[in-house]
């Protein structure tokens, strides 16, 4: 009896050893992947106008060039003004069709101050009135030009359907100075070309100096008139240090005092050059109407 449990416990001992050499051997399997989620659907592309390639026969059209066809008559009465905020859903298309932009495919409206987008918007969508939906033909001239700005980008004759949602009135910019093209008679001038007149006068006795930090309103034109940059439009006075500004400001606001307004001609080496540091930007001669609101010694 004695003799057959040992033998039983070494076959049983045996038996387990290899069974665990086996489990040290075999590498256990891998758990399963996680599957992959399933990418999101692409979302759908809204399909092209028929008319697409260019305006039909019974489109209207500006003298800049824009045409336009009622898709849906508004439900409002009155039309934005260049300078207001709209609230609008669109489509964009290229002519040969391509989809290039949508607020509807994203499901959110687009909201922008109007004189802030491509000619061709602010031009069409000031002819609109809420609950209205156009179809634009907008020449290149009024879009992004003739050349795409970027690899497969927008260029050419561009097809807007456009819905106006809503107005939000803005500031009106202020009048275009009727001696804009160059200083009157009357107009003092410095030795370095600086040309100015005083529009308003002040009630401070005190002249900042080209270390100070000054609060003014101003708008600024080129001599052709158009308006470039307005604190006064924005609603929002601008403090800069007169060290940090265009030469023309770092001497001309140190002739003024608190509450005075000037209007200022500066020759365009005491500004941005005669030539423009990009398309678009102010070059040559710039008008400027600043009001000194209040100074900050250093």
């Amino acid at each position: 009896m004695q003799k057959t449990t040992v033998l039983a416990l070494f076959v049983a001992f045996t038996s387990l050893a290899c069974k665990r050499e086996a489990e040290v051997k075999t590498p256990p399997s891998p758990a399963p992947a996680p599957a992959k989620p399933a990418p999101p659907p692409e979302p759908a592309q809204i399909p092209a106008p028929a008319d697409v390639a260019a305006a039909p026969a019974d489109a209207q059209k500006t003298a800049s060039g824009l045409a336009f066809k009622v898709l849906q008559k508004g439900t409002g009465t009155e039309k934005p003004n260049a300078w207001d905020k709209v609230k609008v859903h669109y489509t964009g298309w290229m002519t040969n069709g391509k989809m290039f932009d949508s607020s509807v495919q994203r499901g959110q409206p687009a909201e922008f101050p109007l004189n802030g987008v491509i000619k061709g918007w602010t031009e069409g969508v000031q002819l609109m009135v809420v609950g209205e939906k156009r179809r634009f033909w907008i020449p290149a001239g009024l879009a992004y030009g003739e050349t795409p700005r970027r690899p497969g980008g927008p260029s050419g004759l561009l097809v807007f359907d456009v819905e106006l949602l809503g107005i939000t009135a803005g500031i009106k910019p202020p009048a275009v100075p009727a001696d804009v093209a160059a200083p009157p008679k009357d107009a003092k001038k410095t030795k370095s070309g600086l040309a100015y007149k005083v529009l308003q006068k002040g009630k401070g006795k005190v002249h900042p100096k080209a270390e100070d930090t000054v609060t003014c309103h101003y708008s600024g034109w080129t001599t052709d008139g158009k308006m470039f940059d307005s604190s006064v439009q924005r609603g929002q006075p601008a403090e800069f240090p007169l060290t940090g500004v265009i030469k023309g400001w770092t001497e001309g606001v140190p002739r003024m005092v608190e509450g005075e307004k000037t209007r200022f001609w500066i020759p365009g080496n005491l500004a941005y050059g005669d030539t423009p540091m990009r398309p678009g930007t102010p070059s040559g001669m710039l008008v400027f109407d600043i009001e000194l609101i209040s100074i900050k010694k250093k």
